[in-house]
């Protein structure tokens, strides 16, 4: 019961959220740090003997004049020891309501007891995933406790941090007005901010801001890529590593231009109340943050985009000309992106999580393919690499045709969308990585947690519990803990896994572990391997050439540029 008995500590900063001044300081002697700005107090756990400092802002609030805008740095400092024992409220965003508010631009910051100013111990910054339109990092599947532990048993301890970012329409808005006032992209900018933030005082809790590595899962993955291609993949030296956990640098949508989100933004504005305003973003800065919530997530003023179709605006990169100045694949090609080492992978069975069921007939398939914008001539040439074979579709342990209600061809359509929203874009980054002599590590989970089932398969998110050692399932609802129930390979994956990790951001290599047997090599063009992690292999992980599906990705990886307006 460890990690839970961990969480029974860090719950009571869970519930209640209030402001800093309405809280004591605890008696005794709280950790203290000095950063730039002031002093904060954290709260020590005696069972894992750390130090958590939590809700810090990295910024002036979003609130007021300031929603809708640019992060600002702070501009205040202060002379009293100031609370940091709680979770900031999570940011609002899409049925994200419950303990969210505007006001949540923090960071939490996690680290072995006795650690000092003097230590210069690496740091990992987590990014969290919810598709850009929820998630925060006060989510406790993203215990950072559990792998800074592992990291002490080790032998090379780290420090972790977490950052949250703006959501949905408060973060990821797109018009015309938008680019014009330059506030595009706003929560991928708060993450840059945090990572400054970083930068200047994370060596007052013992960190090193040279040895700083960036990592997240799925739309996490995808900001650690967008903050390797950001502003031209200028080297702002803001980390010196990242991993990517199902996602990468390339977004595998159609960049959506100012005209295509219009309709969206107008409908906004009109429903605020906004339209006969000179200035419709200043407006909206002026409207009830309940009220513009309940705007936001109607789905007649923005509908719910479909990962197939263009039914409702998408939350992702838009190209503005600043903070994201070309396409991310465009910039991979040409070399735009910063080269440190890169962890990235994906879980075998992706697909499960994006896969259009319901689809009985080739034509449906074409109709899929085309609804991303494509031709039918594209479709053609897609279907038939990825043919209506339900041995090479995934999920591998649905066996034959899948049960009713799935659809006759959904092993087949899940193989494309797997492929086209993760694995074609890990591989290849894997290439351009080595393509510019960068080391790069690629892996595919395949592991198939309590309760996912043959017919689910490792899908989307189910290597999260692993690389955090989260063997107790601490965060997860009841019942659905990934590893219950499993042999103890799966612990011991756990282990293995979250302390490859923590050698990748300790020494920038994931084999100096006394758990690994086999050894994890780098990317290579000539010769290219990835890593599989798998329960059932004798080591539970066991190294292949990265060759599946490969006609059907590398059409896919050939064509992106031009296929999806990349």
């Amino acid at each position: 019961m460890r990690q839970l008995r961990d969480w029974a500590v860090v719950s009571v900063c869970l519930v209640g959220i209030v402001s800093s001044s309405a809280v004591p300081k605890p008696k005794g002697n709280p950790p203290t740090v000095d950063v730039i700005n002031g002093t904060y107090y954290g709260v020590r756990n005696h069972y894992y003997d750390q130090d958590f400092f939590l809700g810090m802002p990295f910024a002036q609030q979003p609130t007021g004049d300031l929603r809708l805008q640019t992060p600002q740095s702070l501009n205040t400092s202060w002379a009293e020891p100031r609370n940091a024992t709680e979770y900031s409220p999570i940011c609002v965003g899409y049925n994200q309501t419950v303990g969210a508010s505007e006001a949540c631009l923090t960071l939490n910051v996690v680290r072995p007891s006795g650690v000092s100013s003097i230590d210069n111990l690496p740091v990992a910054v987590w990014i969290y995933g919810g598709g850009f339109t929820s998630g925060s990092s006060a989510n406790q599947e993203y215990n950072l406790s559990f792998i800074v532990d592992q990291s002490v048993q080790m032998g090379t301890p780290m420090i972790a941090v977490s950052m949250n970012y703006r959501l949905h329409c408060w973060g990821f808005m797109w018009s015309k007005e938008v680019k014009d006032a330059g506030v595009a992209n706003l929560g991928f900018r708060d993450q840059r901010l945090a990572l400054h933030w970083v930068q200047e005082n994370i060596a007052a809790f013992g960190g090193n801001p040279s040895m700083v590595t960036i990592w997240g899962e799925s739309a996490g993955a995808n900001s650690v890529g967008t903050q390797l291609i950001a502003h031209g993949g200028r080297d702002d030296k803001l980390f010196r590593a990242a991993i990517s956990e199902s996602g990468a640098p390339s977004t595998y949508y159609r960049y959506q231009t100012t005209e295509d989100w219009q309709p969206f933004y107008d409908a906004i504005v009109e429903a605020a109340g906004c339209s006969s305003a000179p200035d419709t973003l200043s407006c909206l800065r002026t409207i009830p943050t309940d009220t513009l919530h309940n705007i936001f997530d109607n789905s007649s003023v923005v509908p719910v985009h479909t990962l197939a179709g263009q039914a409702g605006p998408q939350f992702v990169q838009v190209i503005d000309g600043d903070f994201i100045q070309e396409s991310a694949t465009r910039q991979l090609q040409q070399g735009k992106f910063v080269k440190v080492p890169y962890l990235i992978g994906g879980n075998a069975d992706e697909g499960t999580s994006f896969g259009i069921k319901g689809i009985n007939t080739t034509a449906q398939f074409n109709e899929v393919i085309t609804d991303w914008g494509l031709s039918n001539a594209t479709a053609d040439i897609l279907a038939a690499l990825y043919p209506d074979i339900p041995e090479i579709g995934i999920p591998a342990t649905m066996i034959g045709r899948p049960p009713a209600g799935y659809g006759y061809m959904y092993k087949r359509v899940t193989a494309f969308q797997g492929d086209v929203n993760i694995h074609a874009a890990r591989r290849l980054a894997s290439q351009v990585w080595r393509q510019h002599g960068v080391p790069a590590y690629s892996y595919l989970f395949d592991v198939i947690n309590n309760g996912a089932g043959p017919d689910v398969g490792a899908n989307h998110g189910s290597e999260i519990a692993y690389v955090f050692n989260n063997a107790e399932g601490a965060g997860y609802a009841a019942g659905s803990q990934p590893m219950a129930g499993k042999p103890k390979t799966y612990s011991e994956l756990s282990t293995m896994m979250s302390r490859m990790w923590i050698s990748f951001v300790t020494s920038l290599n994931p084999n100096y572990s006394s758990r690994v047997k086999v050894h994890w090599p780098q990317y290579e063009l000539d010769n290219p391997e990835i890593i599989v992690f798998d329960t059932n292999a004798t080591h539970l992980s066991y190294v292949v050439p990265d060759v599946y599906r490969a006609e059907g990705i590398k059409y896919i990886s050939d064509n992106l540029a031009s296929l999806f307006g990349h």
